[in-house]
């Protein structure tokens, strides 16, 4: 997926400056598509350029005018046409899981390791996530449940992650499991939350 159907989202949804869109990816669109913030102001430039959105000059007092862009009916039409495109399920690409695949050519320990901070960064954004869906749990809009099913599905993915990531190091070094107790497998985690 190219970064300025990413950017066309963001815009559908309003109105925005690049600061607004750069926030935004770091707040949820980023959950899905990552983008560094001078890519994301280059791609800006380019949707003007291209016509599939237009900017104007808001004046500040005391601060630099922004830059606000809006999507054009041009580029509404390039989001829809954009959304029609199969989209194939992306490749797994991870040097962990090739470390693992020759274990025993590899430093146990840094193994060890990996899964624990894997199940730590996995935790945390599955923590993201929830928070996210719990803000949109009471909205009927259309807008609103395409989040909640994105979420969602980050929320299985990453903890697929921290469950699949506990039982490696259990298998590997039980002993670094014992004290964790915040690892609760996901079937009971969903039905707590659903409670």
């Amino acid at each position: 997926m190219a970064l300025r159907y990413a950017i066309l989202v963001s815009l559908s949804e309003g109105a925005k400056s690049g600061y607004d869109v750069a926030k935004q990816f770091d707040e949820s669109i980023g959950f899905f598509w990552r983008a560094r913030h001078s890519q994301i102001y280059r791609e800006m430039g380019k949707l003007k350029d291209s016509g599939l959105a237009i900017a104007e000059e808001v004046q500040q007092s005391g601060k630099p005018n922004r830059i606000v862009f809006t999507i054009t009916d041009a580029g509404r039409e390039a989001l829809l046409q954009w959304s029609r495109e199969p989209s194939e399920p992306p490749e797994m690409k991870d040097h962990f899981l090739v470390q693992l695949y020759g274990i025993e050519s590899v430093d146990l320990d840094g193994v060890r390791q990996n899964l624990l901070r894997r199940i730590e960064r996995h935790q945390d954004r599955h923590a993201e996530y929830v928070i996210k869906h719990e803000l949109l749990e009471d909205s009927n809009s259309l807008a609103d449940l395409g989040k909640q099913l994105a979420l969602e599905v980050g929320m299985r993915w990453e903890w697929e992650w921290v469950d699949w990531c506990t039982k490696a190091l259990e298998r590997l070094a039980p002993e670094a499991i014992e004290g964790m107790t915040n690892v609760v497998p996901f079937k009971q985690r969903e039905k707590k939350h659903a409670e």
